[in-house]
């Protein structure tokens, strides 16, 4: 078992990386909430499954689902789950346990940060992108008709339970959709790290529950040590956007046919490529990245759908977005980022921008 203390302005919490963990989830929720009244969101495909991870044992809440996929991470998912649990009677004195993928655990912490003016939240993620990333540091909300988590509030978690074992049950695509986000972490902050996965991709395509744990935790180590000096992503934080400006604006253009994981492996590949055209990053770091997600079965070139102006279109509403200009978080090196004067993203000129999206395959370089 790995334990990693996340410290933010409120207090801390602890993100627990074991095997097994999900069965002592309902002690230790009692323990670290006591009486509180609550209220499990999950998905319709996890909800099956949970009985099996408690060991047989029944949750001691409400359970309220929603459909899965990112088509339901709406305000109309929010508001349903919200008034479902009002029409049950909850109030200040309840909490929520969020237990899926990183749409239930956005959704529903966005549900705990606005009921009653914000209520607790325990994530329990069940796939390996929630795991590493989405579960830790507090960001929720949901998507519009505009774009990817345009309406939503930080509000960190009063735990965070990860295991293993739940992933048996992903899907090999949505598993290996995952490893983008501890590729990103290596990109951004450890070089040895994204060494080390590359060294390690045939026992983590394996799903070997140790070295499961190690990247769990290493991915939630340097998560952590990112968002505890930016909590609000005033400056720093801006780092682990890498590869989103133009994962996000893929996702949206391609109807969110990619998964999310699958967008950020295109995206790293296509920032590094921006970084490497406007003279940020060392020549060679885009064939550095691209070549760990060609090991760990990720796409490096996009769907031959993707279309290059709604692309660029869609990342002309990120919200890194300063003055008019598109800004993307790039990086100098492998495990280095570029930053400036306390900013953490660059402006990016069209031609970069066509450049990068030309070196994933779409449009013209």
């Amino acid at each position: 078992m790995r334990v990693i203390e996340v410290v933010h302005a409120a207090g801390r919490y602890e993100v627990i990386v074991a095997p097994g963990a999900v069965a002592t989830l309902p002690a230790r929720v009692e323990a670290l909430l006591g009486p509180r009244r609550l209220a499990v969101v999950t998905d319709t495909t996890v909800a099956p499954l949970l009985r099996g991870w408690l060991g047989g044992g029944g949750w001691p809440g409400t359970v309220l689902t929603l459909p899965p996929g990112e088509a339901h991470k709406t305000r109309e998912s929010w508001a349903r789950l919200t008034d479902e649990l009002l029409a049950r009677g909850f109030g200040r004195d309840s909490a929520i346990v969020a237990v899926g993928g990183g749409v239930v655990g956005d959704v529903a912490g966005f549900v705990a940060a606005t009921f009653a003016r914000g209520i607790p939240v325990v994530q329990v993620p069940t796939t390996l992108l929630a795991m590493l990333d989405a579960s830790v540091g507090g960001k929720t909300g949901v998507d519009t008709p505009h774009g990817k988590n345009l309406v939503g509030a930080f509000h960190q978690p009063a735990l965070v339970v990860a295991d293993p074992r739940t992933l048996a049950s992903l899907g090999a695509r949505e598993y290996r959709a995952g490893l983008a986000e501890a590729v990103k972490h290596g990109v951004v902050a450890d070089a040895a790290y994204l060494d080390w996965i590359a060294a390690h991709a045939e026992a983590l395509l394996a799903r070997d529950e140790a070295a499961l744990v190690a990247l769990v935790a290493r991915s939630v180590e340097i998560k952590a040590e990112v968002v505890t000096a930016d909590e609000r992503e005033g400056g720093r934080r801006a780092v682990l956007n890498a590869g989103h400006t133009v994962a996000h604006a893929l996702e949206h253009a391609s109807g969110y046919a990619l998964l999310h994981g699958e967008a950020v492996a295109l995206g790293l590949v296509a920032e590094s490529a921006i970084a490497e055209r406007l003279g940020v990053a060392q020549a060679g770091t885009a064939a550095r990245v691209r070549a760990v997600l060609q090991r760990l079965g990720l796409p490096v070139a996009a769907p031959g759908t993707a279309d290059a102006a709604v692309t660029l279109a869609a990342m002309r509403l990120d919200k890194k977005n300063r003055a008019a200009a598109v800004r993307c978080a790039l990086p100098r090196a492998v495990g280095s980022m570029e930053e400036a004067a306390g900013h953490w993203t660059v402006a990016v000129d069209d031609a970069a921008l066509a450049a990068g999206l030309g070196a994933i395959g779409v449009g013209a370089a």
